[in-house]
């Protein structure tokens, strides 16, 4: 995928939302063969680290089809999944609705547990101040226009003490093995989407988007500039993937 997917202002956000358009419906399937499975244990340690506990209201952040989401309704949590993809909000309503079948039989706490999913932008969320105790995203922030601005939108929406987490891919710090992940992106994980999306360039833009993402250093970096207090880097495969944790100052 050529640089041309990088431009800034809303043609970007237009190619980005066309690019999850073409994947909602095998995104899922998609993440598991990239990812061998992996990604699963990694939104759950997210949503862990989120804290939850009984009045937790937690958001969820370019929730796709909705794996954090659910976790942390799960939890406990009242939770609203946000993203800006129409096919993605599709494919996580469907299975939203599928959990509320599944648990008819079960509790009304259980049932209850269902999140809201809405549409909107990572970057001007609808919603007021000091609005959430948790608020995460999950292989988002690398796609936003500005990273930073998500960043900045999270804090505002987040009450004094709440949870920011932020799960995406890394950058290794060990020369060799970064060598050999970013291999990995460039022909493995294209030939995936060409397999089993019919389109190389579903899954080649994830190499391409991290050059131009500083990834978990510049996060925490952006966190500490924010006043987060407990900042740190939780590094997942060597740092090929990561977890960025802070916590908004009471």
């Amino acid at each position: 995928m050529s640089n041309e997917f990088y431009t800034s202002g809303e043609q970007r956000a237009a190619k980005v939302n066309d690019l999850f358009a073409r994947i909602a419906r095998r995104y899922d399937l998609l993440n598991d063969l990239q990812s061998f499975g992996l990604h699963r244990s990694w939104k759950r340690q997210v949503a862990n680290l989120a804290n939850i506990t009984p009045g937790t209201r937690a958001l969820d952040l370019c929730c796709g089809t909705g794996d954090i989401t659910f976790a942390l309704a799960q939890r406990g949590a009242t939770t609203t999944g946000l993203d800006f993809s129409p096919q993605m909000l599709e494919v996580a309503k469907g299975r939203s609705q599928q959990r509320a079948a599944e648990n008819q039989d079960k509790s009304t706490q259980s049932a209850s547990r269902n999140p809201r999913f809405v549409q909107g932008d990572a970057q001007h969320l609808p919603f007021a101040e000091n609005s959430f105790d948790a608020v995460t995203v999950g292989y988002g922030l690398r796609n936003l226009t500005s990273w930073e601005g998500g960043l900045d939108e999270m804090f505002r929406v987040a009450r004094p003490g709440a949870r920011l987490i932020v799960l995406d891919f890394g950058k290794p710090p060990n020369s060799l093995w970064r060598t050999v992940y970013f291999t990995h992106l460039r022909l493995s994980v294209p030939l995936i989407g060409l397999l089993f999306c019919g389109n190389a360039s579903a899954y080649a833009y994830i190499l391409e988007s991290l050059k131009h993402y500083p990834a978990q250093l510049a996060v925490a970096e952006k966190m500490r500039a924010l006043k987060l207090k407990e900042v740190r880097v939780i590094n997942l495969l060597g740092g090929a993937m990561a977890i960025n944790y802070g916590e908004k100052p009471l």
